[in-house]
C-alpha cells in the first residue's frame, strides 16, 4: 500500500514541485494551502507524513502542529524559508520530526521524508509486541490471535486467559488463581475447566491431546512455550 504524504503550503509552485517528486518515488500525495484545509484533509484520509510550511495565512504551521499533536504522532517535517535556529528549535520542541529550509532540493526533501518514515516504522515495531509459539501468534497490540495464517476468533475471556498463559510459559496457574483473576473468585473449578476447554478447541491441533495448554492434575494448567 502506498504511503500518503500531506503537503501544507500556501505556495502552489512548491506544492506542485514536491508533489511531482514524491509521486515519482511512489508516494500518494494530498495537498492543502492553509491550516483549515489541512485539518480537513487529515481527518478524511490516512496520512503517514506531513510536510508543513510555517508561515501561512491564518493559523501558522507551529499552531497547526500543536493541534495535530493533540491527537496524532504522525511524522511532521517543517518547511520554512527561514534558517535560524530559533524557529528550528521551536518546531522540534512542538513535536516536529525534522526541519527543512526551502532552499533544499526536492530530492533532499524526499530523502528526509523517507528517513522520518523509516524511524516512525521502527518505533511502531518496537511498540508492537508479538508473541510467537510455533504456529500460534498473539499480537498484543491488536489483540489478534493467529494459527498459521488463520485468524482465530476468541471471546474476551478466552483471549485474556491465553495471553496470561503465553506471557508466563511453563508457569503453573492453579484453579484458584485463575478463578480469582478472571471471575473475582465467583465459581469453581468447573468454571475454569469449561473456558480452558473452549480455548483449546480453538487453538489446539487436537483438543483431546493438548500440546499448548496442559493439565497439571489436581492443581491447574501450564502453558508449554516451545
Amino acid at each position: 500500500m502506498k504511503q500518503t504524504v500531506l503537503i501544507v503550503d500556501d505556495d502552489q509552485s512548491i506544492v506542485e514541485l514536491l508533489s511531482d517528486f514524491l509521486e515519482n518515488e511512489g508516494f500518494q500525495v494530498k495537498t492543502a494551502f492553509d491550516s483549515s484545509q489541512a485539518l480537513t484533509v487529515f481527518a478524511q484520509n490516512t496520512i503517514h507524513c506531513i510536510i508543513l510550511d510555517i508561515m501561512m495565512p491564518g493559523q501558522n504551521g507551529f499552531d497547526l502542529c500543536r493541534q495535530i499533536r493533540e491527537e496524532s504522532n504522525v511524522p511532521i517535517l517543517f518547511l520554512s524559508a527561514r534558517s535560524d535556529d530559533v524557529d528550528k528549535v521551536r518546531g522540534l520542541v512542538l513535536g516536529g520530526d525534522d526541519y527543512i529550509v526551502k532552499t533544499a532540493s526536492p530530492g533532499e526533501v524526499v530523502a528526509r521524508v523517507k528517513a522520518v518514515l523509516r524511524r516512525s516504522n521502527i518505533q511502531q515495531e518496537v511498540k508492537r509486541k508479538v508473541v510467537n509459539y510455533g504456529s500460534l501468534t498473539l499480537d498484543l497490540s491488536t489483540r489478534e490471535v493467529w494459527i498459521d495464517d488463520r485468524l482465530i476468533a476468541l471471546t474476551p475471556k478466552e483471549y485474556e486467559l491465553l495471553r496470561l498463559f503465553a506471557e508466563y510459559p511453563k508457569h503453573v496457574f492453579t484453579y484458584e488463581q485463575l478463578l480469582e483473576k478472571f471471575w473475582e473468585g465467583v465459581g469453581d473449578k468447573h468454571t475454569v475447566r469449561v473456558h480452558v476447554s473452549r480455548l483449546r478447541e480453538k487453538i489446539e491441533e487436537d483438543p483431546n491431546d493438548p500440546q499448548l495448554i496442559v493439565n497439571v492434575w489436581g492443581i491447574g494448567y501450564r502453558f508449554i512455550g516451545e
